[in-house]
Formats: C-alpha cells, structure tokens, sequence
C-alpha cells in the first residue's frame, strides 16, 4: 500500500465486474462502493449499473461484457483521473482467459497507466513494466474463494494504490 501525503487529493475508484444479476451480492457491493468517486462496470449484466447507481453520489462509467445484448455502453473506454490513463474492458475481445499479453498490450498501446477488465470471474492484481493489470472478479459469481470489489486511489500527483477488499456476507 502507498501512503499519500497528508492533505493530498485522492479520488477513489471502485470497479466491479460481472454482477451477473445476482441482487444479494450487488446490495453487499454497494455498502463498499457508498464513498467512491467514481465507479466502473466492466460488464456482464450492465442492467446492474441502474441499482448500483441508485444513492451513489459519484460518476459511474460502464462497458458492455459478452453476456450484455444491448448497445448502451461501449465496448472498451479510456477516462483520465488526476492524470492518470485508464483503460478498460470486459476482456472477452482481449482473450483474457487465455493470456493477459493482448490487453496488455493494448494498454500499452493506449500510453495507459492501469487496465481494468473482467470475465475471467477471477480477482488479480498485478503490475506490468509501469501498467497496473486489475481484475476484481465477480461478486455474484467469482471462481475463487472470496467476492471482491477493486479499488484504485489516485492522488493528486498521481500516485495510485491498487487494492481488493472483500466484500461481507
């Protein structure tokens, strides 16, 4: 963990990824996500993203997953938080499952700083030559022990610490 120095503005991000519908555990999410500036849906049931909206203050961002049909969200994006390039996507068009080498490459590509990407339903956290590679699993589905949410801090002189926390249940 990074210690940012005191009095420095930090924006806190949370980052979910395949809800898949599955209200119990996007309720428990939410309890985590209440402080966050920023949310990110990586996909799979972006339907999702209206309830977790729902009394959440700050800015929410979504991408469509291979098990979403509509077209509301795109399928990758790019936002910059206190100068810091982040890139995300579900990871389906990225073959994820596989290999990390084509989304990383992709990020790399982009001049990002972290990648952000789901469908593995898989949590990881790993750091790349300066990118930062985040996946937080699925909260409703997850293939591992334990039901995560991500977090990235980003201070505002762009220091950034990368976490999980897991959820209650």
């Amino acid at each position: 963990m990074i210690n940012f120095e005191e009095g420095s503005e930090i924006m806190l991000i949370a980052v979910l990824s395949d809800t898949h519908r599955v209200t119990k555990y996007i309720n428990l999410a939410k309890q985590l996500i209440k402080h966050a500036d920023i949310l990110i849906h990586l996909g799979d049931n972006t339907e999702d993203v209206e309830l977790l909206e729902n009394n959440f203050d700050g800015k929410v961002y979504a991408v469509e997953g291979n098990c979403d049909y509509s077209t509301k969200y795109p399928k990758e994006d790019i936002i910059d938080v206190n100068g810091k390039k982040i890139f995300f996507t579900h990871g389906d068009l990225y073959g994820v499952k596989s290999s990390l080498n084509n989304i990383y490459y992709r990020g790399k590509e982009l001049d990002a700083d972290i990648v952000l990407f789901g469908h593995t339903h898989e949590q990881m956290i790993e750091e790349e030559k300066g990118i930062i590679l985040l996946n937080p699993g699925s909260v409703s589905l997850p293939r591992f022990n334990g039901r995560y949410v991500g977090f990235i801090d980003i201070n505002d002189n762009g220091k950034i610490n990368a976490y999980l926390k897991e959820i209650g249940i």
